[in-house]
């Protein structure tokens, strides 16, 4: 018979145990906190709403709402403005920016991979210890603060 106990721990997933001088992004050459630290999930999450309501309106004025032209509206929104200048309006307003592990805006490729895993929502989900969600790591970027 399986324990409760047993199974909680196996949904837990494995415990990470961080030394006590690590913070998000130190393995990444980041500074703990201020501009250039990894940005946090709050920040994130308001930046992709604010992105995802604008999208909304345009799509409602242009396309009477179609959830495929809302979709369509963030994806290129997401591919032209990250890659150009690493960060969509959510993020500007939100004090965040996209970055390539040199420090720059992310380029079309990474921008292209990056906003592919980011449309369905489920890679952006799955983080690692430094706070990244998949969609960063494979275009090898991360979100830091301004």
């Amino acid at each position: 018979m399986i324990d409760r106990d047993d199974l909680g721990s196996w949904l837990d997933g494995p415990q990470f145990s961080a030394p006590a001088d690590y913070w998000p992004g130190k393995n990444l050459g980041l500074p703990e906190a201020g501009p250039g630290s990894i940005a946090p999930l709050g920040r994130r999450l308001l930046g992709v709403l604010l992105d995802w309501a604008m999208c909304y309106a345009i799509a409602a004025f242009l396309f009477d709402a179609h959830p495929l032209a809302i979709l369509a509206i963030f994806a290129v929104e997401n591919l032209v403005l990250v890659s150009t200048l690493g960060m969509t309006v959510g993020h500007w307003a939100f004090g965040v920016r996209v970055m390539n592990l040199a420090g720059r805006a992310p380029g079309l490729l990474a921008g292209l991979i990056r906003t592919a895993l980011l449309l369905p929502v489920v890679p952006a989900l799955i983080s690692n210890v430094d706070n990244r969600g998949f969609h960063d790591v494979a275009a090898r970027t991360v979100i830091v603060r301004r």
